[in-house]
């Protein structure tokens, strides 16, 4: 059985990948599982080019196939913000982050956002595939839902009429863009397969 390793410390983002890409006769490793500890710095201009560096670079200290992702919040109002800085954007936290961002979207109307997301898989012979996914939603003032993590209590999908924070894990696993991202990945590697 092949052995993946998923480059994150991040439990909340293994358990979703580890759902998303379930039924697959694979076993995933966790940086945890192996004891990595070294951070790569995450200094790209794109998701891309920060998941291939993570990849690669976790790939070739280790030996492993790996897989990583980089993903943020895109607001349209902001202009992309926060962006690649999704994560450490007020450097407070999942809720320093929230609120910084309701505040800059005080008094504006066009709450239209995204998330998005860039997955990489690396191979120990210099060869990756990769795939990116996305979801559209609106922001919203008040934090609804306690599932999910991030921004996911303001991300607000209409056709759903819930936030991200609100529906459940396995819709979530089936439509957001980290779940798109990976099974677009996986297809191409199931492809790769073949040939």
């Amino acid at each position: 059985m092949e052995k993946i390793l998923i480059a994150t410390h991040n439990i909340n983002k293994v358990e979703e990948i580890k759902d998303i890409l379930k039924n697959k006769d694979i076993t995933f490793l966790t940086l945890d599982d192996i004891g990595y500890k070294n951070e790569v710095i995450e200094d790209g201009k794109t998701y891309f080019e920060n998941a291939l560096k993570k990849a690669k670079e976790i790939s070739i200290n280790t030996g492993y196939i790996t897989i990583a992702d980089d993903s943020g919040l895109e607001v349209e109002a902001l202009g992309g913000r926060p962006g690649l800085y999704s994560q450490r954007y007020s450097g407070k936290g999942n809720l320093g982050n929230i609120k910084l961002l309701l505040k800059e979207l005080k008094n504006i109307d066009n709450r239209n956002a995204r998330f998005y997301a860039s997955v990489v898989m690396y191979f120990k012979n210099d060869k990756y595939i990769s795939s990116d996914g996305e979801i559209k939603g609106k922001i919203i003032d008040e934090m609804k839902g306690d599932k999910g993590f991030g921004y996911d209590p303001i991300f607000y999908l209409e056709e759903y009429n819930m936030t991200m924070g609100q529906i459940s894990k396995e819709l979530k696993n089936e439509i957001s863009h980290r779940a798109k991202a990976f099974k677009k990945l996986w297809q191409i590697y199931e492809d790769s397969l073949d040939i």
